[in-house]
Formats: structure tokens, C-alpha cells, sequence
């Protein structure tokens, strides 16, 4: 799967990784929620390092259709709010 995080680029991620990807997100998810400021901060830190972490940063002259859209480090509690769905940022 290409996930994009914004303003950053594209990485491949094996669909292997989204379950573990998926406990960040749910955590992200309550601390919106409530409105916990730094505990978003936190794990919107911790959610964008993994996936980093696990996925392969394509070439910056590569545009691949993105399947998951991320936000960008620095954004904020607001702006992650209006991008979620029902199931939070990452499906499944």
C-alpha cells in the first residue's frame, strides 16, 4: 500500500503493518475525543515515526495514487478531526 504523509511524501507499507499501525490510530482517535491536546501530539508523533519506520520512501519524482493519506506533523488537533472517518485515519 503507498501512504502519503503530507507535506513529506510517499512510502510503500506492507498491508502486514496496518494492524499494528491501527492501535496508534485508535489511540489518536480518544485523545481527539477528548480533546487531549498532548497526548495527540504524542501519538500523531509516534503514528507518522512508525510508519516511517516500517514503509519504504518512494523516489520524491514519483507520483503513485496514495491508498492511505496521513497528516502532517504539524498539524493540528482540529485539522486531523476533519480528515477522519468513522474508523479514524488508517481503515480496518
Amino acid at each position: 500500500m503507498i501512504v502519503r504523509i503530507m507535506g513529506e511524501g510517499q512510502v510503500r507499507l506492507a498491508d502486514g503493518h496496518l494492524a499494528e499501525l491501527n492501535k496508534l490510530d485508535d489511540e489518536l482517535l480518544a485523545e481527539i475525543e477528548k480533546g487531549d491536546g498532548p497526548g495527540f501530539r504524542r501519538t500523531l508523533g509516534a503514528l507518522l515515526s512508525k510508519v516511517r519506520e516500517l514503509g519504504v520512501p518512494l523516489p520524491d519524482n514519483s507520483l503513485e495514487p496514495s491508498e492511505l493519506i496521513l497528516p502532517a506533523p504539524e498539524a493540528t488537533l482540529e485539522e486531523v478531526r476533519d480528515l477522519l472517518t468513522d474508523g479514524g485515519l488508517i481503515p480496518g
